[in-house]
C-alpha cells in the first residue's frame, strides 16, 4: 500500500490524487494476489506493483485522457500499462471498472473512518473526566425546558458516555460487514477469472485486509447504506450533546461556557457579544451528516445485478458522509476540549427552585403517614401556594395537619436537594470506566 496519512484532512481524503492513488494500490494487490494463485507471473506483478505510484504518472495526460474517455479506469489501466512496459500486458486482468473503484473507495473510508474512531477515543477520554469530576456536582434536571428533580452534571455526562458507547458497538458490528471485499468481476459471478475467482478474492482480500463475502455483486450495497445510517446515528447522539451544552451557555443559564480568549470577537456590532463558535459548528454538522441517511438508502435500491445510476449516488454520499463524520468526531473533541464548567452557576440555577425541586421526595417520605395519593396533594398544593407568594414550603406545610406526622427538621431535610440525587453520583461513577473501556476499544481498532 503506498497510500499515506500525511497532510490528510476530512476535506483531503477523496481527492482526485488519493483517490486515484487507492485505485492504483487495488490494481497492485490484484496483480500480486494473481500471481500468488497463479494467473499471471510473478515478475509482471512484481513490475506493476512497482510501478503503481501516482509520482510516477504524467498526471496532466491522465487528466486530459479522463477528459475524454469519461471512464478514469480505463485512463488509469492505459498509463499503467505504458509505464510497465512486458508487463502491461497482464495490467487489470480480469478486472472490471466498478471493482477497482468501489474497492479503492472502500481503502479511503475506512482510512477517514480509523481517523473518526481516534477523535472520537479523545472525546470519550474528557466526557470520562467530566463525569468522574462531576459526579456530586448538583444541577437541575430539567424536562421539558423546566426543572424536575436534581441530578449531578456527572449523571448528565454519563448518559452521553452510555449513548456514545453503543454508537461504538454499532460502528464496530458495521466494520466487519463494510469493510468486505466484493471482488466478482463484470456482474459479479467471476466469469473472467477462469475459475480461480474465489481464490483470487481471498488472496485480495488478505493483501488489503478486507474480510470475504460469498456473493460479489455490485447490487448488494446495503453495508454502505447500513454505514451511512450508522453515521446518521452518530450524528444523532453529538447533535444532542451539542445541542444540550449550547443550550447551557444560554446567558440565563451559563451552567458551562466556551474558553475562547480574549481576542475572540462575538459581533462586528455588540462589543459585548461573544458567541459560541465551537459548539454552533458541531450542531450544523451532526445536522448536514444526518441528512445524508436518505440519499443513502434511495442509492441502495439498484436494478438487476448492479446500475451507475445506483453506484454514483451511493459513492458521492457515501464519501461526503464518511468525511462529514470525521469532522463530527474532530469537532466533537476540540468542542469538549474548550468546554468549561461552572459548578457555582448550576448551584445558583438549582437555588431558583431549591424550596421545592425535591417535593418528590417529601411525598415519598409523607407516603407511608398518610397515604400516596394523600401526600402527593397536600404537597403539590402546598407547592402552588408557596410559588405564587413566595411564602416557606416548609410554613405552608406546618400549618396543614400532617403537621402532626412529621417535624419540620424531617421536611427540611427531605426537600434538601443534596439529600435526593437517587443513584445519580453511582451512575456517574460507573460510566467512568466505561468511557475507559470504549476509548481503548476505539484506539485499538484505529491502528489494526
Amino acid at each position: 500500500m503506498t497510500f499515506h496519512d500525511a497532510g490528510l484532512t476530512p476535506q483531503t481524503l477523496f481527492s482526485r490524487p488519493n483517490l486515484w492513488q487507492a485505485w492504483l494500490d487495488v490494481e497492485a494487490a490484484m496483480a500480486q494476489a494473481q500471481a500468488e494463485i497463479g494467473m499471471i507471473p510473478q515478475w509482471a506483478a512484481d513490475e506493476i506493483a512497482g510501478k503503481a505510484r501516482l509520482e510516477l504518472f504524467d498526471l496532466d495526460a491522465l487528466e486530459r485522457s479522463v477528459a475524454e474517455t469519461m471512464a478514469p479506469i480505463v485512463s488509469l489501466v492505459r498509463a499503467l500499462t505504458e509505464l510497465c512496459g512486458e508487463a502491461g500486458g497482464y495490467v487489470h486482468w480480469g478486472g472490471t471498472t466498478q471493482n477497482i473503484m468501489s474497492t479503492g473507495m472502500l481503502l479511503l473510508v475506512r482510512r477517514g473512518h480509523q481517523r473518526m474512531l481516534g477523535h472520537l477515543a479523545g472525546a470519550m477520554d474528557t466526557l470520562g473526566g467530566w463525569a468522574d469530576e462531576h459526579a456530586e456536582t448538583l444541577m437541575a434536571g430539567r424536562t421539558n425546558n423546566r426543572h424536575a428533580l436534581p441530578i449531578s452534571f456527572g449523571f448528565k455526562v454519563a448518559g452521553w458516555i452510555e449513548e456514545l458507547s453503543r454508537q461504538n458497538r454499532r460502528f464496530a458490528e458495521c466494520e466487519a460487514r463494510l469493510f468486505a471485499l466484493s471482488f466478482g468481476g463484470a456482474i459479479g459471478a467471476m466469469h473472467s477469472f477462469d475459475g480461480k475467482g474465489d481464490a483470487l478474492a481471498k488472496a485480495l482480500g488478505r493483501r488489503l485486509a478486507l474480510g470475504h463475502v460469498l456473493v460479489p455483486s455490485r447490487a448488494s450495497i446495503d453495508t454502505q447504506a447500513e454505514y451511512v445510517a450508522s453515521l446518521g446515528l452518530f450524528a444523532m447522539a453529538v447533535g444532542r450533546i451539542g445541542n444540550e451544552l449550547y443550550r447551557l451557555m444560554a446567558n440565563e443559564i451559563d451552567e458551562v461556557a466556551e474558553q475562547l480568549g480574549d481576542l475572540v470577537i462575538g459581533s462586528s456590532t455588540m462589543p459585548h457579544k461573544v458567541n459560541p463558535k465551537h459548539v454552533v459548528h458541531l450542531i450544523s454538522t451532526a445536522a448536514q451528516l444526518r441528512s445524508r441517511v436518505a440519499p443513502a438508502l434511495e442509492a441502495g435500491m439498484p436494478g438487476h445485478e448492479g446500475d451507475a445510476a445506483s453506484n454514483q449516488l451511493m459513492s458521492r454520499t457515501l464519501e461526503s458522509a464518511c468525511m462529514l463524520g470525521w469532522e463530527l468526531a474532530q469537532r466533537l473533541e476540540a468542542t469538549l476540549a474548550h468546554i468549561e464548567i461552572k459548578p457555582a452557576a448550576m448551584s445558583a440555577n438549582l437555588g431558583r427552585s431549591a424550596n421545592v425541586i425535591a417535593s418528590e421526595n417529601l411525598m415519598m417520605v409523607l407516603a407511608p403517614r398518610i397515604g400516596r395519593s394523600r401526600a402527593h396533594d397536600a404537597v403539590h398544593h402546598a407547592v402552588i401556594a408557596a410559588t405564587r407568594d413566595g411564602s416557606d414550603l416548609v410554613d405552608i406545610l406546618l400549618r396543614q395537619e400532617i403537621a402532626a406526622h412529621i417535624d419540620r427538621s424531617a421536611l427540611e431535610q427531605a426537600l434538601d436537594p443534596a439529600n435526593y440525587l437517587g443513584e445519580s453520583a453511582t451512575i456517574a461513577r460507573q460510566s467512568v470506566s466505561l468511557a475507559a473501556s470504549v476509548s481503548h476499544d476505539l484506539r485499538r481498532r484505529q491502528t489494526s
